[in-house]
């Protein structure tokens, strides 16, 4: 009768939840940080503070997969339940590593990380000038002291009429932008196929190679992040030292991309003989 019963478990409005309130946290962080990066940082150089940044943000994953591929050796009821009462290994398909501790782990981590940005500044000084940043922020305040007790007396509902007013032509404006459709169909399609390999390149390595959840996830960390780590250094660098222009880092785009294309399309002729699967590829018999 135990085994008849349906799960009923409502865990994982939790873990949903949580994602959704990450994703909020998080999303600011790369609009924000470059417009911050590019207000208060010399033309010149903005590319190498961008491309630290970028390299930042590829580090942290790396660290992530390291991460996942301890917590995925560990069985999931790891603390509650005996090594000696665990009967299977790492490799056998029935097992589920601690994957909720990775969650806790970064969680905790990210509390901490957030804690450095309450202490930033509203307004910097500018690289190569020496205005005081509160002369620019008093400046800037003197309309809103004249209006203060005006906005004081609008309404939410006022406010927020007001802001959909402007931001419905400022969307306008985005679609009908060439330049950023054409970036954004291109960061889609690029991150399609990044995701395409996280999910299912771990899966092919079990299957095809018989390696460990955990060994997989390794070597899809080791393999992957580093070197594109490296790209976004040195991209970043390339662009400040050579004072590459929108132009001429359009076209290195589309060469390298093109190459990265030309690279990816020779995996095609990697092909591995199609493992035995029971009731798939071979009968039970």
């Amino acid at each position: 009768t135990e085994c008849e019963k349906e799960p009923g478990s409502l865990l994982w409005i939790f873990v949903m939840v949580g994602n959704i309130v990450r994703g909020m946290g998080e999303t600011p962080i790369m609009p924000l940080g470059i417009s911050y990066l590019e207000d208060f940082a010399k033309a010149d150089n903005s590319p190498f503070y961008l491309g630290c940044l970028h390299t930042s943000t590829v580090v942290g994953p790396f660290v992530g997969y390291l991460l996942a591929s301890f917590c995925a050796e560990l069985f999931v009821d790891v603390g509650s339940v005996g090594a000696e009462d665990i009967t299977i290994t790492a490799t056998d398909a029935r097992w589920v590593g601690a994957w909720w501790l990775g969650i806790l782990i970064c969680a905790s981590v990210n509390l901490l990380a957030g804690i450095p940005f309450w202490f930033l500044p509203k307004s910097l000084v500018k690289e190569g000038e020496t205005n005081e940043p509160e002369e620019a922020s008093e400046r800037s305040m003197v309309p809103l002291r004249e209006n203060g007790n005006n906005e004081a007396k609008q309404t939410m509902y006022e406010i927020a009429k007001g802001k959909l007013y402007y931001f419905i032509p400022f969307l306008k404006a985005l679609l009908c932008n060439p330049v950023y459709m054409l970036f954004i169909c291109v960061t889609v399609l690029q991150f399609s196929a990044f995701i395409g390999m996280i999910s299912f390149m771990p899966k092919y390595l079990e299957q095809q190679f018989g390696k460990s959840a955990s060994d997989a996830i390794f070597l899809i960390g080791v393999y992957n992040l580093p070197v594109i780590c490296v790209g976004y250094f040195f991209g970043g660098l390339f662009m400040k030292k050579f004072k590459i222009n929108i132009y001429q880092a359009a076209n290195i785009a589309f060469w390298i991309s093109l190459l990265e294309y030309l690279l990816y399309f020779a995996a095609y002729w990697t092909i591995c003989d199609t493992s035995p699967v029971a009731g798939l590829t071979v009968s039970y018999e």
